[in-house]
């Protein structure tokens, strides 16, 4: 059965977090799979370019929706530790100037007026989760003033590696987008460490909410109904 949902992880400890032990395995091009049901779940690799290039090789005709799971770091101020993202946000895509950086929305010439940039989400289908914005780039934050700088400029609240770019490739391909991720760490110092020690849980809270969110969005993805 060709996949309706194509749900995407950074890494294979959060791709396997979802529907735990379930599907059968394959590789397609160089992303490790499982199909469980009309889902895909692919570990796509860390950075923007794997999570774009794997939206790009693994839609097909029949997917309807483009998701992705895992964990991120804390750059903000927000309660809770596992969110529905609204919002996402390249923050290392702009122009850089002698008077600093100017964000734009990613894809857009990055010189003059620059319009909102931001990708958003597909409406939350009732996750019962926590609203936030993520910023994605190419850098493992682990700097606290950094992280409250970006923080207070682009009004976002988390960080990870991936989500604005599955959302702009999703976007490009006129798919509908949706993102879970739970935090390991608050991107400071100890974020190496904690990351390390909270990656299993994190992965496994993003993917039970995961699973629910599929469930409800597209009601013949969920396994059990299947049978």
């Amino acid at each position: 059965m060709a996949a309706k949902t194509l749900i995407l992880a950074a890494l294979p400890e959060e791709a396997d977090a979802v529907f735990p032990d379930e599907g059968e395995r394959s590789r397609i091009g160089p992303f490790d799979c499982r199909a469980v049901g009309d889902i895909l779940i692919a570990t796509c690799g860390l950075g923007k370019v794997n999570a774009a290039l794997a939206v790009g090789k693994l839609v097909t005709p029949e997917t309807r929706l483009v998701a992705m799971t895992g964990t991120c770091g804390r750059i903000g101020a927000i309660d809770g530790d596992c969110f529905w993202i609204s919002t996402a946000i390249q923050h290392d895509y702009g122009a850089r100037g002698t008077g600093g950086f100017t964000h734009y929305r990613a894809g857009d010439w990055p010189m003059g007026d620059g319009r909102d940039h931001a990708f958003t989400a597909m409406p939350d289908p009732g996750s019962g989760l926590l609203h936030a914005r993520m910023l994605s780039g190419d850098v493992f934050l682990e700097c606290p003033d950094t992280a409250s700088g970006l923080a207070g400029r682009l009004n976002a609240h988390l960080i990870d590696m991936e989500v604005a770019a599955v959302a702009q490739a999703a976007e490009a391909l006129g798919l509908p987008w949706c993102a879970i991720k739970a935090v390991t760490d608050e991107a400071d110092g100890g974020s190496a460490g904690d990351f390390s020690a909270n990656l299993r849980r994190a992965a496994r809270k993003a993917g039970m909410a995961m699973e629910a969110v599929v469930s409800l969005t597209l009601p013949t993805n969920n396994p059990t109904a299947l049978a």
